[in-house]
């Protein structure tokens, strides 16, 4: 199960309601920091920016590729550890805007993971230190330690062990 906070609301649906939740200045300033990382090609420029201006935590060597996608509304739920790559087009979600409620979640990505082009990580979630993500993938449940996982829904391909054992017997 994810982690997030569940956050009622009535009347309109949540989205409608978003500058209750979230200052539209915030946003506004996000949107302008994210649109300028996306297309940044340098990749210290990009995570100085997210780091000083959104508040998210982003490791030494972090790769974030050409046009990721941030959470415009919360980026400071985001933490990524060092060394990671976050491949082309991927989206990090912190929120969820549904019609009769909203959930926050914080998402940790850990050391020296590498998520796929294309994917989208929900909020709430943990990928594990040196897991791997294949293209496309929706990550809607924590990913463990170095098992890869792909699919839409999300499944783990190898475990961490399984990984392992592979590398093993190739170099037999």
């Amino acid at each position: 199960m994810r982690r997030t906070t569940k956050y009622p609301v009535s009347g309109a649906n949540s989205l409608w309601q978003i500058y209750k939740t979230v200052s539209f200045w915030k946003v506004l300033k996000n949107v302008i920091v994210i649109q300028i990382g996306r297309y940044t090609p340098f990749l210290a420029v990009k995570n100085w920016l997210y780091r000083t201006f959104l508040r998210m935590k982003i490791g030494e060597k972090t790769a974030l590729a050409f046009m990721v996608m941030p959470d415009i509304m919360f980026p400071e739920k985001i933490q990524i550890g060092r060394n990671c790559i976050i491949g082309y087009n991927t989206t990090i979600l912190a929120h969820e805007y549904l019609i009769d409620e909203y959930r926050l979640g914080d998402v940790m990505i850990g050391d020296e993971v590498m998520i796929g082009a294309n994917s989208t990580v929900l909020p709430g979630v943990v990928i594990g230190d040196r897991a791997v993500v294949a293209a496309g993938t929706v990550v809607h449940k924590d990913v463990p330690a170095g098992a890869f996982v792909a699919g839409n829904p999300m499944q783990i391909i190898y475990t961490k062990e399984e990984m392992e054992r592979r590398k093993d017997h190739s170099h037999e």
